[in-house]
Parts: structure tokens; C-alpha cells; sequence
């Protein structure tokens, strides 16, 4: 999922000046469970600025924020509160908030900061293990990424400051390569150890990233 951290709400004034009626767009997925873009928090901004002296004309929370036929879907069934509206704020990822984009004319403000793909820890408790690299090396390393976990991206064993399994860079964390030692040695693969792998390619996905998955005949088209 998309980590997302809600800016100061200072900042969030200072982008919305000039704007004194605004609609607000909340995410029922990532944002949701950040707690930066559900129906509570939608509810808390929208309070918040009326009590700033603006006027909240409405507000959505996407079933994803990110799916741009159904922001623009929702967007229409919404179209009264969006029309009156001088700007929307967006309280989603930077990719929810650009779905929004193209789906109005209206200027629209990104409330949330975007951090990284996460993983769910626990409730309220995520840890980048992916870089979105576009060339994994997981079948290499016993399913741990050293391009993320490792602080210095080392794609071929530990660096010299490992201090008992831990980070030189962060001692909270553990050693990425040692990590992955262990993995290969329980699977019996520690010859992998001994493979050496190039440079990264990081050209391996050009941003900006573009997927498409060619349907099959008869299937379903977009809705």
C-alpha cells in the first residue's frame, strides 16, 4: 500500500489561499488505513477549515482513490458540490491526487505527503521492503530485498560494518545481507552467496512508469 502522511495543516491553508470554497476528496484504501484520507479525517478537515473561514461545498471518499475512470465517475454524481467549489483538496496519495487531476478542471491540492510502498506491520505500522526497482532480485536473495532493506542498496554481500547482525548506518535495523544469510542457509542455497551480481540497472523502469495488460477476446471492457 501507499504510506501517505498528512501535511501541516499550515501548509495546507497556504496552498488553498485564494480558495475559499473547496470540496474534499478522500481515498477509501491506502489513505484510508494511514488514517490521512478516510471518512473521519475528511470529517476533521472539513471542520478544521470552516473554522479557517472556508466553505466546504462537499466531499467523496473514493472507493480508490487512484482509479481514474471511477474518480470521474464519482466525480460527476458530485457534480454541483465540485462546480461551486474554487479548488478540491485531495486527501490521498500523489497518485489519487493526480486521478483528480484528470478528472475535474478545478484546481486540486494535495494534502497528503506520499512516502512509500509499505508494508502493514501491524494497524497503523508500515516498513518499505520494495524500491519499484522494475528488476527483482528476490529469487537471488531468499525473498529480502537488499536494493531497500540494506541502507546502502549492497546487491553483493555485507558491507564491512555489520556489527551483530546489525545496521552501521541504523543499529536499530537489522543487516539486510545478514538477513538474507540466514534465509539461504535454512533453504540450503548459501552457494547463491557466492554469486556476483552487476551494477543496478535502474533504467529498468522509465519513469514515468506505463503497464498495460492486453485483454483477451471477449473479455470485459472498462466500465
Amino acid at each position: 500500500m501507499i504510506i501517505t502522511r498528512q501535511k501541516p495543516f499550515e501548509s495546507i491553508l497556504k496552498e488553498l489561499e485564494g480558495s475559499s470554497r473547496v470540496f474534499l476528496v478522500g481515498c477509501g484504501e491506502c489513505a484510508t488505513l494511514c488514517e490521512t484520507g478516510g471518512t473521519e479525517q475528511v470529517k476533521e478537515m472539513a471542520d478544521a477549515l470552516t473554522k479557517n473561514g472556508k466553505e466546504v461545498t462537499g466531499s467523496i471518499v473514493l472507493e480508490v482513490g487512484c482509479h481514474e475512470l471511477d474518480a470521474k465517475k464519482d466525480f460527476r454524481a458530485h457534480k454541483k458540490e465540485i462546480e461551486s467549489a474554487d479548488a478540491l483538496l485531495i486527501m490521498s496519495c500523489g497518485a489519487g491526487c493526480q486521478a483528480a487531476r484528470d478528472a475535474t478542471e478545478k484546481p486540486v491540492f494535495p494534502a497528503n505527503d506520499t512516502l512509500f510502498l509499505g508494508n502493514v506491520m501491524r494497524y497503523g505500522q508500515f516498513e518499505e521492503k520494495c524500491r519499484l526497482c522494475g528488476e527483482c532480485v528476490l529469487d537471488l536473495t531468499g525473498g529480502i530485498c537488499p536494493v531497500t532493506r540494506c541502507h546502502k542498496g549492497i546487491l553483493n554481500g555485507p558491507c564491512g560494518g555489520t556489527n551483530n547482525g546489525k545496521c552501521e548506518v541504523d543499529p536499530e535495523n537489522d543487516c539486510a545481507w545478514t538477513l538474507i544469510y540466514q534465509q539461504l542457509e535454512r533453504e540450503g542455497k548459501l552457494e547463491k552467496m557466492k554469486e556476483y551480481r552487476p551494477p543496478k540497472n535502474w533504467n529498468a523502469v522509465v519513469k514515468p512508469g506505463k503497464h498495460v495488460i492486453e485483454r483477451k477476446k471477449g473479455g470485459d471492457s472498462d466500465a
